[in-house]
């Protein structure tokens, strides 16, 4: 019984066209869709990952930044690849300059 009913839809079922338009058409979706994929995501990442290693190599003694462990203190001395942040007085704590989340520029 039901080999009949699988039978009886199998020769019902249109046949499938040729590999043609829908394959283009496939192909074009495709190509969309990676467009809008590179302008709403890639894009703007690395706008703010250019921003972000802008604003570290800008940093120096004296700004007011917050770490991305949510520490604010103030640079106290740059070197090459980490920081110096005075957190209170007598507390200076060495951050790697990678784990900068945003600098406040001193006012002074």
């Amino acid at each position: 019984m039901i080999n009949s009913i699988y039978l009886t839809l199998a020769q019902a079922a249109p046949a499938p066209a040729p590999g043609g338009a829908g394959g283009s058409m496939f192909m074009i979706q495709l190509v969309a869709l990676g467009v809008i994929f590179y302008f709403l995501i890639i894009r703007p990442q690395q706008k703010r990952q250019k921003e972000l290693a802008a604003l570290i190599a800008s940093v120096k003694t004296g700004d007011k930044v917050v770490m991305s462990s949510g520490i604010h203190g103030i640079v106290a001395n740059v070197k090459e690849t980490t920081i110096l942040v005075k957190v209170a007085d007598n507390v200076k704590i060495e951050f790697d300059k990678a784990s900068v989340a945003s600098v406040l520029k001193d006012e002074a």
